[in-house]
């Protein structure tokens, strides 16, 4: 488990890492959806009440965005590759756990634990890639696989959720999970080791972990209750004043103690920052659109779950173009920003074209052209960006700068789900209130009073979109590939900004 490689020399097993690394990201992103198509059938089975059905998916998501930055400095302090082994083996345990449940709180304790551990787990996979892969070129290539599999892995859940639950029962959605994590295990624990060096000998911030954890728990489950009761529920205003004071304190002690969880200098750093800005506002955009879209087809347009999946799988092969050919072999030519930038405007434009939904819209008129084009651009994109956010990172600080990608990620997905399905909810109950029954009755109007909700709340998401792009202009300035000197992570950060010249994706020294 201990065996270190010297960090100057290639590892000899990293392509053979990535695929179990690779299979580990899939687990996790799969996870944040293919229970979601389960959900009514786990409810009927365990008799769950409505007003408890949303705990399947907001435990998973609260354990998993409150415990990010804990499980990301627990795998520098750790080692990346225990970490990683030992998120794999708990993830695979509760779900385990939640494919046998007989009752409500045992499907809810696992789904809680299986946020806990993978708050442990997807910190480790990106950390362990970011120390594995120190050639730009390789690098490239390797970060553009785990950015298809990351933004791609999503809508595969969905059809994979459909496939499972309707062809043999949503208990497999669940213990799908196992064989992933075994293999992914067991080829870790034989094939990836450790940087020697990597690992932080520093304590552990205790206070930052609990104001953390708090703030961050605070956080996403405030917009989950602005979703339910809105946002001007006396527990959901309560929710964002507790995280705000949490996470500004957090901040303070951050600043002051020895040790710190979260240094100061992984954030601070300009295109770290524009990294984590630009993907958090893109993610707000991307999760409000798969919603709707998701709506949309199976609520207006009648799709099954299963046709709903594959509705959704040009996007995905959209987005694996998108990383693993234009980002992978663009990367290395130019400066990042003129991928990522480019990348969330071709997104936004996407967006813009699904606007124009309507009932009777044909999918391969309008759906289609916004979902290859919206893969293509996410996909672009985020391959840059999971490079540069562990850019010139030292080695001990790698697991908490890969947590800080995910919780970005994380926090964009809550607060798109929330804003955007408000800002639906209100278009529809206004057009409603100012139309009346026609010719088809209650029920079209219904219909066109749902589209319209989902079409004024993507002008919402067209509007992000367009804001994360310009973030991704304006703040990220690594440059060209040409130098191979990497930005230093010592102090405030202040020598790590690159310029023109600078590598566009960084050789992470050791």
């Amino acid at each position: 488990m201990s065996r270190t490689v010297d960090s100057r020399l290639p590892d000899p097993s990293r392509w053979k890492a990535l695929v179990f690394i690779s299979l580990a990201q899939l687990m996790v992103v799969l996870d944040s959806t293919i229970v979601n198509i389960a959900l009514p059938s786990a409810q009927r089975d365990l008799g769950i009440s409505d007003a408890n059905k949303q705990w399947v998916i907001t435990a998973y998501a609260l354990a998993f965005g409150g415990l990010l930055l804990f499980g990301g400095r627990i795998a520098d302090l750790w080692g990346r590759k225990r970490a990683f082994v030992v998120g794999l083996t708990g993830f695979a345990l509760a779900s385990a756990i939640g494919g046998a449940a007989a009752n409500q709180a045992m499907l809810l304790g696992s789904r809680a634990a299986q946020g806990a551990f993978g708050a442990l787990l997807a910190p480790a996979a990106l950390s362990l890639l970011a120390v594995t892969f120190t050639d730009a070129r390789e690098r490239a290539k390797a970060f553009g696989i785990f950015g298809a599999i990351a933004g791609g892995g999503g809508a595969v859940g969905l059809l994979l959720g459909g496939v499972l639950t309707e062809y043999l029962n949503w208990r497999w959605t669940f213990f799908v999970n196992i064989p992933f994590a075994i293999v992914a295990a067991l080829g870790a624990y034989f094939v990836i080791r450790e940087p020697e060096g990597g690992r932080n000998r520093s304590a552990l911030d205790i206070p930052g972990v609990v104001l953390s954890t708090l703030g961050l728990v605070s956080l996403v489950y405030g917009f989950t209750r602005a979703e339910t009761n809105g946002w001007s529920a006396p527990s959901t205003i309560g929710l964002f004043v507790a995280a705000g004071v949490l996470l500004a304190a957090f901040g303070l002690v951050e600043s002051k103690v020895k040790a710190p969880l979260l240094p100061m200098r992984v954030v601070t750093e300009r295109n770290r920052g524009g990294v984590y800005a630009s993907l958090g506002l893109a993610i707000i955009g991307l999760f409000g659109v798969f919603l709707f879209l998701t709506y949309y087809l199976q609520v207006v347009q009648g799709y099954s779950a299963i046709r709903t999946g594959f509705a959704f799988l040009p996007m995905v092969a959209a987005f694996v173009v998108g990383s693993t050919q234009i980002g992978t072999r663009l990367v290395t030519r130019v400066p990042a920003r003129r991928l990522m930038a480019p990348g969330f405007a071709v997104a936004a434009v996407a967006m813009l074209l699904l606007t124009r939904l309507d009932i009777g819209s044909s999918y391969p008129g309008v759906i289609l052209p916004g979902l290859v084009l919206l893969g293509l651009g996410m996909g672009t994109a985020f391959m840059p960006a999971m490079s540069l956010a562990t850019h010139g990172i030292q080695p001990q600080d790698a697991g908490v700068a890969s947590a800080m990608v995910n919780t970005s990620q994380q926090v964009g997905g809550a607060i798109g789900t929330a804003l955007l399905n408000t800002v639906a909810a209100s278009a529809t109950t206004s057009y409603l209130a100012a139309h009346t029954a026609g010719a088809g009755g209650p029920k079209l109007l219904q219909a066109q009073g749902l589209v319209h909700g989902y079409t004024h709340a993507i002008w919402w998401a067209v509007g992000i979109e367009a804001i994360a792009a310009l973030i991704a202009l304006t703040f990220i300035n690594a440059g060209r590939p040409g130098s191979t000197r990497v930005a230093s992570s010592d102090g405030d950060g202040a020598g790590s900004a690159a310029s023109e010249d600078e590598a566009a994706v960084p050789v992470v020294m050791h």
